[in-house]
């Protein structure tokens, strides 16, 4: 074995100091992003100590960019995208325009040419999807339509990323960066005449990624579900996991290599005809973990790149830098959105959500960098101004959360919706609210959720699977109850099915207090996740002490767990399984008591209730 082992030093060090970094920005509630760059600027070549190879991690966030943006098509909804099109996309359009010419002025002033003022306002333009997605979870706004439509307006921007990506290459020569050859990166097969003019090199390039995009729909859209499908059938879940992944590697590598667009782009298009398959949720679970380990690796490297120093010799840069990104474009959203006679409440939470930039931002910096079209002072201003910007947007939806009253007395009466808007989270495109909303339904959609007015009832955790079941046997006996839930489509059907719902993650306070614990009878939880049971089960026990208690484990380990934070009855699911089948097998005569099986314990729900 050798003992020089740079590869294993690198990941070591950045996934260490990484953890250790987003264990303490999470636990001062900032989000763990900022942690990872700043483990990626202590081992960078910027700071003393150690200094991981910069020639690997800059290999690792290669695949860390593809697989993050196999992630985004995986998750990418054009039927979302469809349903607030009539203002994300205009809106984002017209945002992203204002946004990068603020940039290419600060440039003008920094004395850059103008490709570099290009870049860099495309990066300061796009908001981070992490970032974005988790202050939305956290303020319980992703249901609502200011939800919808920051996530529509954030998968416009990540639309005209990933088209920026693939036109820069071709345009570099033009705006003053190192002329890329049409062809350089593909096969004999392309190989086109050189010197085509700035035209000609857009044309190939546009008909390069058109030919791809055709090739991804018409032959993609078929082969790549029914890989899925098959690889499924064989019952091995490793054969799975390394199918999703080959097909994410080599769908960009392909398109790289073959057709000269970006791994980003391969990658996108791969994970978005993944979404369209049966299996894509469960292609999402499976490659996570790798995802999750090689995004963090992404930003560690993007920090290593950093230079701290930057911030003494260019204050004035970096302050202007972060105004653009705090206050110019979302002061440009705010106003886009109130033009499209939209409350102001949905127009603050629009700009709070895009007062920040992200993982793109990186990326477009990075192809800058490499085109010789930004100089190396701008990727340090945009590492810059996304670190703060991140570590200040928590405090950005403070301050329009103070904000909101004041401006809603001085425009609230003047800005009135002139379109129906859609009647529930799930409504399918098209479809609007024949009458208003009643009055009880629109309450302030960030703050807490209105409290039960229900007593003596159960309080039903989850309405998967399992949740639905227990859901039915509870209306079929008549028993009083409500269901916590955070999933769209679920809450849709709960809704229409008359079943009060408080929506939102039930771990959260203020949602597990609208479902009033504290006088109701039991707690069921039929979610499969046993670390967000227990912090349920702690809530339950705190408001509640009499409370019965019905959890679900997977496990043994699991089931000894939730009953030691004080679960009364938890049902194992390997447990019941095999009741299952004794039973069958037994032809119906009397169950027998299985291994190790515990009796009930004293409190536990009757039979019917569960």
């Amino acid at each position: 074995m050798p003992h020089a082992t740079p590869l294993i030093a690198t990941i070591v060090a950045g996934l260490g100091l990484a953890f250790i970094f987003g264990a303490l920005a999470n636990r001062f509630r900032i989000p763990p992003l900022v942690g990872y760059l700043i483990a990626g600027v202590l081992v960078g070549p910027n700071t003393p100590g150690f200094v991981a190879d910069q020639s690997l991690a800059v290999e690792l966030a290669e695949i860390g960019v593809i697989l993050l943006m196999f992630g985004v098509g995986l998750h990418f909804s054009l039927k979302d995208l469809l349903s607030v099109r009539a203002i994300a996309v205009p809106g984002a359009v017209v945002q992203i325009a204002f946004a990068t010419v603020l940039g290419v002025a600060l440039s003008w002033a920094l004395g850059w040419e103008l490709g570099a003022g290009l870049v860099f306002g495309l990066a300061l333009s796009v908001a981070s999807t992490v970032v974005l997605l988790r202050a939305l979870q956290e303020r319980r706004l992703i249901e609502t339509e200011r939800g919808r439509i920051a996530v529509g307006w954030l998968i416009v921007e990540d639309l005209a990323m990933v088209l920026a990506l693939v036109l820069l290459p071709a345009l570099a020569g033009a705006l003053g960066g190192v002329s890329e050859d049409a062809t350089a990166s593909g096969v004999a097969v392309f190989a086109l005449p050189a010197n085509l003019g700035v035209w000609g090199v857009l044309g190939v390039t546009l008909a390069k990624v058109a030919a791809f995009v055709a090739l991804m729909l018409v032959v993609g859209r078929r082969i790549i579900p029914w890989i899925l499908h098959y690889v499924a059938h064989t019952g091995s879940r490793e054969l799975f996991r390394l199918s999703v992944l080959a097909i994410a590697l080599g769908v960009a590598f392909g398109a790289s290599h073959l057709f000269g667009v970006s791994l980003a782009l391969g990658a996108f298009f791969a994970g978005m005809i993944m979404s369209e398959s049966e299996l894509s949720h469960r292609a999402a679970e499976e490659s996570l973990p790798l995802r999750d380990a090689f995004s963090v690796l992404f930003f560690v490297s993007v920090g290593m790149l950093f230079d701290p120093a930057s911030l003494a010799e260019h204050p004035w840069s970096t302050l202007a830098t972060l105004f653009i990104i705090l206050v110019g474009k979302s002061v440009a959203a705010f106003l886009i959105v109130i033009a499209f006679r939209h409350p102001v409440g949905t127009a603050l939470t629009i700009s709070a959500s895009l007062a920040q930039i992200g993982e793109f931002s990186f990326i477009l910096a990075e192809l800058g960098v490499g085109l010789n079209l930004l100089p190396e002072e701008g990727r340090d201003l945009i590492l810059a101004g996304a670190i703060l910007s991140i570590v200040f947007n928590p405090l950005v939806f403070a301050g329009v959360d103070r904000l909101r009253p004041w401006l809603e007395k001085r425009l609230g009466a003047a800005v009135q919706p002139t379109e129906p808007k859609p009647l529930g989270p799930a409504t399918e495109i098209g479809a609007v609210a024949a009458a208003p909303a009643p009055a009880e339904a629109s309450p302030q959609e960030d703050g807490p959720p209105p409290p039960t007015k229900l007593s003596g009832h159960t309080i039903l955790i989850g309405y998967g699977r399992v949740g639905n079941l227990v859901g039915q046997a509870l209306k079929q006996h008549g028993l009083p109850f409500l269901v916590i839930e955070d999933a769209l489509k679920t809450i849709a059907k709960l809704r229409e099915d008359d079943i009060e719902t408080v929506t939102g993650n039930a771990a959260n306070a203020e949602v597990f207090a609208a479902a009033n614990a504290a006088g109701a009878r039991r707690l069921i939880i039929a979610i499969p996740n046993a670390f967000e049971a227990g912090q349920i089960i702690l809530r339950a026990r705190a408001a509640n002490p009499a409370i019965d208690i019905v959890a679900r484990a997977q496990s043994e380990a699991e089931g000894d767990h939730l009953t030691g934070l004080g679960a009364n009855t938890v049902i194992l699911s390997e447990r019941e399984i095999a009741r299952g089948i004794v039973e069958e097998v037994l032809g119906g005569r009397p169950k027998p008591a299985l291994p190790d099986e515990q009796p009930d314990m004293p409190g536990a729900p009757e039979p019917s209730a569960a």
